[in-house]
This record gives structure tokens, C-alpha cells and sequence, in this order.
């Protein structure tokens, strides 16, 4: 799960993690600037639709479509969950039962009885997930 949330931090354009040496960060920068050309491109699209300007019609300024990529994120998590956790092997361990809404248990590894994500820590602030991860280490 954690995988999952960082890859959300990062197409949210969240991600605080920086990079350790000059070649991780320079991977870094090239990752942001491929996503905010894509996001670009899809904001060309989204304009053309009705409603679609108001929303978004600040994003463009800055370049970094802050509110698209969030939406996006929300409209895709699920099949970007699928794509990773689905079809990983039981030992992987990808997240915990616990996960789904409470009363509810899972199906499987892939998805709550209900159909949902079984995970909410895509939505949990980086630097506490670190918290909790590095707690793990002591």
C-alpha cells in the first residue's frame, strides 16, 4: 500500500521526497516535468468540455494542474490499485486486512468485500506514512 500512496503523492504532484544525490534528484525533476506535460495535454482536452473550464481554468497558470492531477488521482485510483496489488504474489503482503471500512473484511488482496480500494493511506500525509515506517524499524 505503501507503493500505491507514493505513486499518488507523486501524480498529485505531492511527493516530498527529493532524492538523495544529485543523480535521484536530476530523476526527480525529469519525473515532474514528464508529468506536467502529460497533464498539459490532458488539460487541453478537459477545457474543451462544458463545465470543465471553471474548474480547471486556474490550473494552466502555474503549469503544475494541481486540481486535475488531484482529480485524475481520484478518478483512477482504483484501476492504478488494481494494476499493482491485484495479481502480486500472497507473500507480498501489499497491505493490511484491517484496511477496508470497518465491520467490512476483504476479497483477497485486491479489493474490500464492497468493491472499494482497501486502502486509505493514498490520502494520509507523506510524512507520516514515513513516521509509521520508520517506527517499523525499531
Amino acid at each position: 500500500a505503501r507503493s500505491f500512496a507514493d505513486i499518488g503523492d507523486i501524480v498529485r504532484g505531492k511527493d516530498l521526497y527529493l532524492g538523495y544525490d544529485n543523480k535521484e534528484k536530476e530523476q526527480r525533476k525529469k519525473l515532474e516535468q514528464k508529468l506536467k506535460e502529460i497533464f498539459k495535454e490532458i488539460h487541453k482536452d478537459v477545457m474543451k468540455t462544458n463545465g470543465a473550464q471553471e474548474r480547471y481554468i486556474d490550473d494552466a497558470k502555474g503549469g503544475d494542474f494541481f486540481q486535475l492531477r488531484e482529480d485524475w488521482w481520484t478518478a483512477n485510483r482504483e484501476t492504478v490499485w488494481k494494476a499493482l496489488i491485484c495479481h502480486a504474489p500472497k507473500e507480498a503482503n501489499y497491505f493490511i486486512k484491517t484496511a477496508c471500512n470497518v465491520g467490512k473484511g476483504t476479497n483477497g488482496q485486491c479489493h474490500c468485500i464492497g468493491g472499494d480500494v482497501p486502502t486509505y493511506f493514498d490520502y494520509v500525509p507523506q510524512y507520516l506514512r514515513w513516521f509509521e515506517e520508520w517506527a517499523e524499524d525499531l
